[in-house]
């Protein structure tokens, strides 16, 4: 179980929302530095905002994540690699255009970590909580709790038989589904051969919410679950029951903190953790940054908790027991969130 305690790290996708943060954990935590970027233009405001970690810091274009051998120049003399490189395209009609870069640009990561393997000890990557969930049985209103062994078979058998008209969300967790399998299976048919140098893990979040650092210049070009948060909270956009639905979240500087610790734990390697704060309706995120301002809808306020049944959750035992991680409360994070918000004078 190769841990990794110091050297080179590889963040691919390096300027999302999860991402930025990941550069700030591991830059804190005395790690050097490589993030990949699409383009130039993604480079400059990442070497601006770690200037002072300039020494440490560096930033490379990887223009198509997909194309053989992409990777590679960018891992050489590596210690580490994080891949957080993903499509997010939960409205998707093609499955194709959503499946094959999962896939091939997980197995590209894992082929140029293949390359490197004289210095590369742990390959961490981003999977996805959708790659764990399943829907309900028909006439099931219990509450099903999910552990790592589970894996979204459902998703996968929609996208085979429906082709372009299986629904968008089941197209993206398809995708998420398939390119861990194939980061697993790659892993364990190297491993088998003898020899293979360093380790797999992976990190499952749900919903991931927190304060920004990465460049988003406006509101509106805000994505995935942080515009979710914001037009559901700031603007009001979620109505009615809409707001006491049951689902499951983690804070956005947690994850962050859970892909230092799957490097640096020994006991991470060759494991899968789901990485969840707990269950959550967003009623309760409006509640709690209401506290800082009022000017925001305030949803359902009469909601009764214990009325809300959460048809899905997730058991995050592991990663507190095995990883050591800790969660920040709900409240904490939506408080951070909106107080960020409020300095960037995107609340009313």
């Amino acid at each position: 179980m190769p841990a990794v305690s110091s050297g080179t790290v590889l963040v691919t996708g390096a300027n999302g929302f999860i991402a930025v943060w990941v550069l700030q954990e591991l830059l804190e935590h005395g790690f050097a530095v490589r993030g990949t970027v699409r383009s130039e233009d993604k480079a400059t405001y990442l070497r601006d905002r770690f200037a002072t970690y300039s020494a440490k810091f560096g930033v490379v274009v990887v223009n198509n994540m997909t194309e053989e051998g992409a990777f590679d120049n960018a891992a050489e003399g590596t210690d580490a690699i994080l891949h957080l490189a993903s499509l997010v395209a939960l409205d998707s009609e093609d499955p194709n255009a959503v499946i094959i870069p999962a896939v091939q640009g997980t197995l590209g990561i894992l082929k140029s970590a293949l390359k490197h393997r004289a210095t590369v000890r742990r390959v961490v990557f981003l999977s996805s909580a959708a790659a764990i969930y399943n829907p309900p049985a028909p006439g099931d209103t219990g509450t099903r709790m999910l552990d790592e062994s589970d894996w979204n078979e459902h998703s996968v058998k929609e996208v085979r038989e429906k082709g372009r008209k299986a629904w968008g969300r089941d197209i993206y967790r398809a995708s998420k589904t398939l390119a861990e399998r194939v980061a697993w299976k790659f892993y364990e048919e190297e491993k088998a051969k003898g020899g293979l140098e360093w380790d797999l893990v992976t990190l499952n979040p749900p919903l991931v919410y927190g304060p920004l650092i990465h460049e988003v210049p406006t509101a509106e070009s805000l994505t995935g679950s942080a515009r979710m948060w914001y037009d559901s909270v700031v603007k009001g956009g979620l109505q009615g029951d809409g707001l006491k639905d049951g689902y499951a979240y983690v804070d956005v500087r947690d994850l962050a903190r859970a892909h230092v610790l799957g490097l640096i734990v020994p006991e991470a390697g060759g494991e899968r953790f789901i990485i969840c704060a707990g269950p959550c309706v967003m009623q309760q995120f409006v509640d709690a940054a209401r506290r800082v301002t009022e000017e925001i809808p305030a949803g359902e306020p009469s909601y009764r908790k214990e009325d809300v049944v959460y048809p899905t959750v997730y058991n995050a035992s592991k990663s507190r027991n095995v990883l050591g991680l800790s969660y920040r409360s709900l409240e904490e994070t939506a408080i951070d969130t909106i107080r960020d918000l409020e300095r960037r004078g995107w609340v009313p």
